[in-house]
């Protein structure tokens, strides 16, 4: 199956399309060994900022693994498949506490997934500053 390089700020709307619809995700960080981490999670896309954003808990392996890198982030990459269509965002990760931008990524979450998450008091944001993009959709 080809790989086909995509604009992650103006993706068109195949691409974009697919990224709407509702799709289980997985992200790849690094452990602090270099190991990759790979994990299912929900992603909403958001090429006019520039950003894929993740969900999840403060404490969780993933939000550990980016804090470790220090305040520039890592590289990281998340991905969806259904069948042979398949698109994968790649960019530096930081995570964010700041309530706003956690509300913003619950909404987005939310639109995308078609249900509100549960409260969690100690949410964040992976926020992804998207570097490039590649897929099949």
């Amino acid at each position: 199956m080809a790989s086909y390089p995509v604009n992650p700020h103006d993706p068109g709307e195949p691409y974009l399309g697919f990224w709407r619809e509702r799709h289980l995700c997985t992200l790849t960080t690094f452990r602090p060994d270099g190991t990759p981490h790979v994990v299912p999670v929900g992603v909403t896309y958001d090429p006019q900022a520039g950003l894929a954003r993740v969900i999840a808990d403060g404490s969780s392996r993933k939000v550990r693994n980016v804090l470790a890198a220090g305040p520039d982030g890592m590289a990281v990459a998340v991905c969806q498949v259904d069948g042979r269509r398949w698109a994968t965002l790649e960019g530096r990760a930081t995570v964010s506490s700041d309530p706003e931008r956690v509300a913003e990524a619950v909404r987005r979450y939310a639109e995308r997934y078609t249900r509100t998450p549960r409260p969690n008091p100690s949410r964040v944001v992976v926020e992804i500053a998207l570097t490039s993009a590649m897929g099949n959709p």
